[in-house]
């Protein structure tokens, strides 16, 4: 069974046992597990839930490796530049995004 879940302004499609990368949300720093009630499709191959916009009554519940401050991760850097032609200008920009591991544990549909 899998699900496709929104979290943040991304989709992404999660089955039991997973690990995914999420945006960086406000979780309490003793919060063992993160619910998400936002879930668009829940199936398998022979049974499928298409939601409008969401399924009603589903939920998918992921836990973190540790603790919540640990499950943060950092993304490899990024170096943007700006470049404007003849104009003797330029600038070089470096950002790092955070990232939030969860493993998913249970899709309830």
């Amino acid at each position: 069974m899998y699900a496709v879940i929104e979290q943040g302004s991304k989709q992404y499609k999660v089955a039991k046992g997973d690990y995914i990368n999420i945006e960086l949300t406000d979780v309490a720093p003793d919060a063992k597990t993160i619910e998400f009630s936002k879930v668009l499709f829940v199936g398998d191959d022979k049974k499928a839930k298409i939601g409008t916009p969401y399924v009603e009554g589903a939920k998918v519940i992921a836990s973190f490796k540790t603790t919540a401050q640990e499950a943060v991760i950092k993304s490899d850097k990024l170096y943007p530049g700006y470049f404007r032609k003849r104009k003797a200008s330029k600038k070089r920009i470096g950002h790092r995004q955070k990232y939030l591991q969860v493993v998913i544990d249970e899709i309830q549909a």
